[in-house]
């Protein structure tokens, strides 16, 4: 384990950037979200969830698949080159963490998305442990240790100190190009980061949230649920605006479109949301025609129909930035929470 004091966090950065690019939380207009970093920008470490979620560095909200380019009557496909250049993702948290390996049984499933494949293996992801979890927290329901990320670097804030524990191979490469900055951490060092962890889980364990149950909620579930009267309650005061879709880790829906560039065209993807009235759409008409139904299509993939198809892995990670963002408060707690209340009425 190593250690650097963070009034030196800069000089740790500097290093890091000088060999590859660097993402990193940063305020921008009074909302905290991860950025590249350039010399004499201030990371926001204080802040314990980015607005977006980190998943943009892997999975991009928009990126360029192909070009057509028009010279004449030829026609010129040239696709868009892969990510080849190295980058750390720098200060995510255990939840966002277990984001990635959502999306990880998504793109990297055959057909290998290869866009995304480059991207995770050009990442590196240094994590900090969540300092204070918030009561809008839920990770722990669905096994995330927010004490203890699972991540090529981890790091905990003790004191005036940033502790650096290198765990993979990438951690262990990286660790060694910035060892400059860093010093061995002592005895004393790991009992304090022992400390801050049991810290940490014991704030854990005081959540709302923590204790809320996923009884129900597997892959056997699927005509219990979906057939349920709860969405009919549920539903209606959804705006189907998709923030929730646009803030969540895990969400992997998107949309393929092109774009005329006046001397050929662009085909690019985009992040999608399933809470769209027009998304699905085909040339037929769309396979949900209601609001109630795409509401229960976003909560039945997060619950049922993901951990069905991926060894019982939940397309949630408890990160509650659903919670703190729908503006009708209609998040994943409350759906539990009213079929938990269902089951006891009955």
């Amino acid at each position: 384990m190593f250690k650097i004091a963070k009034r030196n966090l800069p000089e740790l950065l500097k290093a890091i950037a000088a060999t590859q690019e660097l993402y990193l939380p940063v305020n921008i207009s009074g909302q905290t979200n991860f950025a590249v970093w350039t010399e004499g920008m201030e990371a926001d470490l204080d802040t314990l969830k980015t607005v977006k979620s980190p998943k943009d560095m892997f999975f991009p909200q928009s990126e360029t698949l192909y070009t057509v380019k028009k010279e004449n009557k030829k026609l010129a496909i040239e696709p868009e080159a892969l990510k080849s250049q190295r980058f750390v993702a720098f200060g995510m948290k255990a939840c966002d963490i277990q984001g990635i390996k959502v999306l990880d049984k998504v793109f990297l499933a055959e057909p290998v998305d290869t866009f995304y494949k480059a991207r995770r293996e050009h990442g590196t992801i240094v994590a900090l442990a969540c300092h204070e979890p918030e009561e809008t927290c839920f990770c722990k329901v669905f096994g995330v240790d927010c004490a203890e990320p699972d991540a090529d670097v981890v790091m905990w804030a003790v004191g005036e100190d940033y502790c650096w524990k290198p765990v993979t191979e990438k951690g262990e490469a990286l660790t060694a190009s910035v060892s400059a900055v860093l010093e061995s951490a002592g005895a004393e060092d790991e009992k304090a980061v022992a400390g801050e962890q049991e810290k940490i889980r014991a704030i854990v364990e005081k959540l709302p949230y923590t204790n809320l149950s996923l009884e129900g909620w597997d892959g056997n579930a699927t005509e219990e649920k979906f057939n349920s009267p709860v969405w009919e309650k549920l539903y209606k005061p959804c705006l189907a605006c998709g923030t929730c879709t646009f803030v969540c880790p895990t969400c992997q829906c998107y949309d393929i479109k092109d774009y005329d560039t006046g001397h050929g065209v662009q085909r690019y993807r985009c992040w999608d949301s399933c809470m769209y009235s027009d998304f699905t759409m085909m040339a037929h008409g769309n396979n949900r025609t209601s609001q109630m139904q795409r509401y229960r299509q976003r909560f039945m993939h997060k619950l049922v129909y993901f951990p069905a198809n991926n060894d019982g892995m939940y397309s949630c990670v408890g990160c509650g930035r659903c919670v703190e963002k729908c503006p009708a408060s209609l998040n994943i707690v409350k759906v539990i929470k009213a079929f938990e209340k269902e089951a006891v009425d009955q």
